[in-house]
């Protein structure tokens, strides 16, 4: 999302009381972008992406100015009540409140660990496109650092379509795995 949030730090044009965990700005039933934050480092310009309201998930350390920043933009906001962000109460925050029962996940790496570590995931869609790229240093679609993932889901393919330009999407089941007795 930081490629999204395109704002500056800057103090809000009118004070208010400063709401926790929960803050759910004003808005129309229209899609949301959810934005995981959990150190309060996203800044943003408009309380929308192309027209989906923005709803910032943070960690409790967050400052209260920049919840209040948050607040006059009209930006929705949660905060978790541990430093890091816990996706499975996030999730049920934003099911309860918002309806949200189901998320396209487009973060880097590290985000999509996280959700594929909290055993979030159940469907993963990957398009392969015929280009190369021949840098170094790639960037991994799942990262879950030094835990890793291994032995922990089982991806079942469901599908293979061949889309145009020579590009292929595959989609997978994922299911967590059991642990062994």
């Amino acid at each position: 999302m930081a490629e999204m949030a395109k704002g500056v730090p800057h103090a809000p044009a009118v004070n208010g009381e400063i709401e926790r965990p929960l803050y759910l700005a004003p808005h129309g039933h229209a899609p949301y972008a959810i934005a995981l934050d959990a150190s309060g480092k996203l800044h943003f310009d408009r309380a929308d992406i192309d027209g989906d309201h923005i709803v910032v998930l943070l960690g409790r350390d967050v400052s209260d100015s920049h919840l209040a920043e948050l607040k006059a933009d009209g930006i929705s906001y949660i905060v978790s009540q541990s430093t890091q962000v816990e996706l499975p109460a996030m999730l049920d925050v934003l099911r309860g409140e918002l309806g949200i029962r189901r998320l396209l996940l487009e973060g880097g790496g590290g985000i999509n660990g996280s959700f594929f570590a909290a055993g979030l995931v159940d469907e993963l869609s990957v398009i392969v496109a015929p280009a190369l790229d021949g840098r170094s240093g790639g960037k991994s679609i799942v990262d879950s650092g030094e835990v890793g993932l291994a032995g922990k889901v089982e991806l079942s393919l469901t599908s293979c379509d061949k889309l145009e330009h020579g590009a292929i999407h595959l989609l997978y089941a994922v299911k967590p795995n059991q642990p062994k007795c």
